[in-house]
């Protein structure tokens, strides 16, 4: 058996050594740190080779790299690097790993070229000022030597234990069963397009309705492949955390003695901090301190236990007094299979995508409830800055950022001037402001080098806003538009400035592109079109729409047509629709959900159904809730009970839990679930409409509606469910609303009215 392994990945692993410090400083871009190289490539004369492709074996062990440099003149090996700022600063980690790089390379170029001694070289240079920082040590061929034997000799006991896994990993996986006594309805049919997508790296866009165990149906499927194609992980990706403890529920189902798998929740780093407030450096935080030390303990045990949900993988962590955060992105590495949200993977500077470009992963996706990631893309790509967070530090700069900041306060105020609207869009960012702004982002990389802990509060957030814009203009293309909302504060203008993105296609493509195969499933992707155009997904993607299993005899649709929930009717119509909601509970008392546009209409809603029926058992969902209180929420739906629960549309509690049989036997839905009217929709919808022609669909009908069936479908979970829909509005009659409807519905019928003395007034129809 033989091993591969990089230069760098063979350091990365053996070389580290000391504490964890995480002390923010400017890092260079990788553009700053390619044109970097080549400056200092540039200045070495005729005799200098640069990107010297250098190879050795060790056992059964093949170490490969680029070395930076040789430079024949000196006979020395350089290994460059880029920074900014004061190098007494660097962290001894990271210094550490540099000369282990530099140091392997330069026993490769002894071995490869014959050399007794070579001198080796650390070049540091600062990108802002050009300046270069040198370290040499002089060196005896086989005292590089040593050092390269012993990193391999590390690494080969580990690489040794991981080809033993992923042999005992993709047996079990090849003789893996379903879990469950038989096959859902529809639920084989996903399993075999998913598995075809898998083995033949297609992406896959599948439609399948709620409760027929899409979670399952996709993992399964997925796994079998991996050990069929040789993939080496599998990414479950959610937009909400329900998702991800479906997707750990499965892949908990599917891990057995006999068909192992490591499997990892990735947490984000706030939640999953242990001294919160706390500085990532040793000197701050106990796990942090002597990090690197105690790294390869902890590693191995949680290699060994296989499991690492956050409650594991943080039990190991602390057994080990090291960081749980940082203890999972290094078992990222090791995972067969990731769980984590979104931006992992689709963020501008996801670390999990850049993690498998670097070590060369053939992934498969799993994009749970995909009709998010249209929306959740368009804020991963935007980035907006508001004038009046720069007025305080205006009037009380740092040291050195008088200028600068003046220079972007004249240039906003220019842009102000220039606007004779409260809302005005353009296709492309004012070249003097980003100008402005980037010296701005100098000045503050000037002052984090000279002083690290010197921006704090309002500034530190400017910066990493400011940082957000540059990169975000960096990628400014057709989907992008530039926009300007102006406003009055007091006798002064100001405005919040944005670089939004309208169709995230063009950033997507790339990402789904990495993936050895990307498959996207949800209940509501249809029309196909819409996803197709917006996902930047390929020409050849598949499309699977899974008939459903369910039956229109499980479920009743009604359909208050005499209540408008348009934003002008709302207060007129509030004693309507608490008589529906009262109505209905009365006839067919259970655990109902009831769906809402925003928090303030839900409120309103909530006092009017108190007076309406003040015996109903009710509870809310409430803006920001954290993980208790939603399972809080979620708890009070018990099989057999009673009660109503208030949630907003498009929520936490719209999509992705699982309430089966009595737990919960209807829901409203009291909105179309259509974007608020404003000039940034008005933007987009006549962006969409230039476009694909479907200007109002794509930016109002489509996504609200998702929303709806996505919310509906929390009510039939299984072919012995009943339930019933009640839909509140006019609007939910008409015909081009009604064909984005699931088809195995029944036809809505009028909500029955409402009786004289027992649920009200009834008030007469809206237009």
């Amino acid at each position: 058996m033989s091993y591969r392994v990089a230069v760098r990945g063979l350091c990365e692993f053996g070389a580290r050594a000391g504490d964890l410090d995480l002390r923010f400083t400017p890092a260079p871009s990788a553009l700053e740190g390619i044109v970097g190289h080549q400056q200092v490539a540039a200045g070495r004369g005729a005799q200098y080779e640069s990107e010297v492709a250098l190879e050795g074996q060790y056992g059964e062990l093949l170490v490969r790299g680029r070395a930076d440099g040789f430079d024949a003149a000196r006979h020395c090996l350089e290994e460059v690097k880029t920074h900014r700022g004061d190098l007494t600063r660097q962290a001894a980690n990271v210094r550490a790993l540099h000369w282990a790089q530099a140091k392997v390379y330069g026993w490769l170029i002894c071995q490869q070229r014959g050399f007794s001694e070579l001198t080796v070289a650390l070049v540091y240079l600062d990108v802002d000022s050009g300046k270069q920082t040198r370290f040499e040590e002089r060196h005896l061929a086989p005292a590089l030597q040593q050092v390269f034997e012993q990193l391999c000799q590390r690494y080969i006991q580990w690489a040794e234990q991981e080809q033993a896994w992923r042999e005992a990993r993709d047996r079990g996986l090849k003789h893996l069963a379903f879990p469950l006594a038989k096959w859902r309805p529809g639920q084989r049919e996903l399993a075999e397009t998913v598995y075809k997508a898998a083995s033949t790296g297609r992406c896959l866009l599948a439609q399948a309705p709620t409760g027929i165990g899409k979670t399952l149906g996709t993992v399964f499927p997925a796994l079998k492949a991996m050990a069929a194609q040789q993939l080496d992980v599998l990414l479950f990706l959610t937009a909400k955390t329900p998702g991800r403890r479906l997707a750990l529920d499965a892949l908990a189902r599917l891990r057995t003695p006999a068909a192992p798998l490591r499997v990892l929740e990735l947490v984000a780093r706030d939640k999953a901090c242990e001294y919160p407030g706390t500085a990532c450096h040793g000197e701050a935080c106990p796990l942090a301190r002597g990090f690197y030390d105690r790294l390869p303990a902890a590693r191995a045990q949680a290699a060994e236990a296989g499991w690492l949900d956050r409650p594991a993988l943080r039990e190991i962590a602390l057994r080990h007094q090291v960081c749980p955060y940082y203890l999972s992105q290094e078992m990222a590495r090791w995972a067969d299979a990731l769980v984590g949200d979104y931006n992992y993977w689709f963020d501008v500077s996801a670390w999990l995508h850049g993690l498998a470009l670097q070590l060369g992963w053939r992934a498969t996706l799993l994009v749970d409830e995909a009709h998010n990631l249209v929306d959740r893309a368009r804020g991963m790509y935007s980035a907006e800055l508001d004038q009046q967070r720069l007025a305080p530090l205006r009037k009380a700069p740092l040291p050195g950022l008088a200028g600068p900041l003046q220079r972007l306060w004249r240039a906003w105020n220019a842009l102000n001037a220039e606007q004779s609207a409260p809302y005005q869009a353009s296709p492309t960012p004012p070249a003097a402001w980003l100008a402005a702004l980037q010296g701005c982002i100098g000045a503050l990389n000037t002052c984090l080098n000279e002083n690290p802990q010197g921006l704090q509060g309002p500034w530190l957030e400017f910066y990493f806003d400011a940082l957000q814009v540059q990169r975000i203009a960096e990628r400014f293309g057709q989907g992008h538009i530039f926009d300007s909302h102006l406003y009055s504060l007091g006798r002064q203008r100001r405005s919040r400035l944005c670089l939004r993105n309208l169709i995230p296609a063009q950033a997507l493509a790339p990402r789904l592109q990495a993936a050895h195969s990307a498959v996207l499933f949800s209940a509501t992707l249809s029309p196909a079109r819409y996803f197709l155009d917006l996902l930047g997904l390929p020409a050849d993607c598949a499309w699977l729409d899974v008939p459903s299993p369910f039956a229109a005899h499980q479920l009743q649709v009604r359909l208050a047509g005499h209540v408008s929930t348009r934003y002008q009717h709302r207060e007129g119509s509030m004693a309507a629709l608490a008589q529906v909601l009262a109505g209905q509970y009365r006839r067919q008392p259970g655990n109902y959900l009831a769906f809402f546009s925003s928090y303030q209409y839900l409120e309103q809603a909530l006092v009017a159904l108190r007076a309406e029926a003040p015996g109903v058992p009710v509870w809310a969902q409430a803006p920001r809730m954290g993980e208790p209180e939603r399972e809080a929420f979620v708890g009070r739906f018990v099989e057999g009970g009673q009660g109503i629960g208030f949630a907003v549309l498009g929520g936490a509690f719209g999509e992705g839990i699982d309430l089966p049989g009595g737990r919960l036997i209807g829901a409203f839905i009291a909105t179309l679930g259509l974007a608020q009217l404003n000039p940034v929709n008005e933007q987009l919808r006549q962006h969409l409409q230039q476009r694909y022609g479907a200007g109002y669909d794509y930016a109002y009908l489509y996504p609200g509606l998702h929303k709806v069936v996505q919310a509906a479908g929390r009510v039939i979970r299984d072919e012995g469910d009943q339930g019933v829909v009640v839909l509140i509005d006019d609007r939910f009659a008409q015909p081009q609303v009604q064909a984005l409807l699931p088809r195995w519905w029944p036809r809505a019928e009028p909500c029955p009215p409402a009786l004289p003395g027992e649920y009200g007034q009834t008030l007469p129809l809206l237009g």
